[in-house]
């Protein structure tokens, strides 16, 4: 485990304080969930652009067209 000393506008320390509190967490329990969740929404959003890189229209189109053509079922037509 690492130490960081870490500087917060007061105004962002006390609503930390506060959530913290709600959740029943230590503040700096609080501050290293939040870190976490921001780490994972930034990895999740490489790995889409990544993806997003490789990707073929032509490919899509080969795919997309072994899709019968019928008529959508009840539960998922416009009412």
């Amino acid at each position: 485990m690492s130490n960081v000393s870490l500087r917060l506008p007061h105004s962002l320390h006390q609503r930390a304080k506060l959530l913290a509190k709600q959740d029943g967490v230590s503040v700096n329990q609080f501050i290293t969930i939040a870190l976490s969740e921001e780490l994972s929404v930034m990895d999740a959003m490489q790995y889409v652009e990544q993806r997003a890189k490789r990707a073929s229209r032509e490919r899509f189109d080969r795919v997309l067209n072994k899709v019968p053509d019928r008529k959508p079922l009840d539960f998922d037509r416009k009412k």
